[in-house]
């Protein structure tokens, strides 16, 4: 018995995603004070909060590997570079841009 399949949709090509960018610069502290004050004072409840958010290990807020795949994900450009050096040169600043960018993706309902 013979089975007749009928194709009804026919795969696409599809541009690749827009690259975006940080939706606040790294130094941009004052944009968003109440994280700059966390960050400074208590970093690693701030790291803490940047995991929780992105449902990973709390420990892992502030490393490399985070910003890394929160880059990858938003299609935000860099390398690994970029996110290595910036940790190194700034933590605290590296970390506060990376949890302002968090909520103004959840303002904006586009963060997952």
């Amino acid at each position: 018995m013979a089975s007749h399949h009928v194709i009804t949709i026919q795969p696409q090509f599809s541009s690749p995603p827009q690259a975006s960018e940080w939706q606040t610069g790294l130094l941009d502290c004052c944009s968003d004070c109440g994280v700059c004050i966390c960050g400074t004072f208590c970093f690693i409840c701030l790291g803490c909060q940047v995991a929780g958010d992105m449902d990973e290990f709390c420990l892992c807020g502030s490393s490399v590997a985070m910003r890394t795949l929160y880059r990858t994900r938003y299609n935000i450009s860099g390398s690994i570079l970029t996110d290595y050096l910036s940790i190194l040169c700034c933590p605290c600043c590296s970390l506060c841009q990376l949890k302002r960018d968090i909520n103004k993706r959840k303002e904006l309902g586009i963060f997952w």
